[in-house]
């Protein structure tokens, strides 16, 4: 069953640490791709999607646009932040790792997310959906992202690593025509 991500009822969203000693949440507006998804049958399922950087959001417009900027994301040469499933392990009841192809900043790293199928609902629209929740952490510096400013008092402006939680919602997409 092929599953359309719904960017209307989906979130994806980073923390990161600040002064070491606080976190900071963001999330990506614009989020697309597809799910291939049967949960009679969920280690052949694959998954493909991007990010716009562009639709970075922290609550600041200060902050969003030096996240755009070559110090960190670099977006007039990386637009988009990609994800691409490799593989799906069992891990209990409706859980699974999904080892997958990460590309952040025009680096591509393998990472597993822990993914929670949280079951299927029909819409009052006559449309059937899909729910998953993702996390998993990163090292920002492996992806190129090694903007900081060093404190005074020890320690970094920025921690390195990154905590990214996927909350998604799909549209069952018709089969295509023979």
């Amino acid at each position: 069953m092929t599953w359309a991500i719904d960017t209307s009822h989906t979130n994806a969203a980073f923390a990161v640490k600040h002064l070491m000693i606080s976190t900071v949440r963001g999330r990506f507006g614009a989020v697309a791709g597809t799910i291939e998804f049967d949960p009679a049958n969920p280690t052949a399922a694959t998954v493909e999607a991007t990010a716009d950087v562009t639709s970075i959001d922290t609550r600041d417009e200060k902050r969003d646009g030096h996240l755009k900027s070559p110090d960190f994301f670099d977006v007039e040469n990386y637009p988009t932040i990609t994800l691409k499933s490799k593989k799906v392990d069992v891990a209990g009841e409706n859980e699974f790792k999904v080892t997958s192809d990460l590309t952040i900043h025009g680096i591509t790293k393998e990472v597993v997310f822990d993914v929670e199928f949280l079951g299927t609902a029909n819409g009052p629209w006559g449309d059937h959906r899909a729910a998953f929740t993702a996390k998993t952490s990163v090292s920002r510096k492996d992806f190129g992202l090694n903007w900081n400013v060093a404190l005074e008092t020890g320690g970094v402006l920025v921690g390195d690593k990154v905590t990214i939680e996927l909350e998604v919602e799909a549209l069952k997409l018709a089969p295509a025509a023979a």
